[in-house]
């Protein structure tokens, strides 16, 4: 089963959530609803603006584990490297 890691904010470098999933659609439309109250719905996260598919959920998690203990400058770069305006991909997804 593939894996995605994502990164939702609430505005250009505004705060940032990295989370795994095997469903990248259903997790940002849940993120964008808030339907768990948590850190994304508690601080606005629902902006997807950067993700990556990985192989397996098992390297997905890695990846998301190593991501989590980057700087934030690094996280930020890695976002401005796929997606310098900070744009929504949810709607890309399609």
């Amino acid at each position: 089963m593939a894996g995605f890691v994502y990164i939702v904010t609430n505005h250009k470098r505004g705060t940032l959530y990295i989370g795994v999933t095997s469903d990248l659609e259903r997790r940002i439309w849940e993120h964008r609803e808030a339907l768990s109250p948590g850190f994304t719905s508690k601080y606005g996260c629902t902006r997807l603006v950067w993700y990556e598919e990985h192989g397996s959920i098992g390297t997905a998690i890695q990846r998301e584990k190593s991501l989590k203990r980057w700087y934030r400058q690094w996280k930020i770069e890695l976002i401005e490297g796929l997606n310098p305006e900070w744009r929504d991909l949810y709607e890309e997804l399609w």
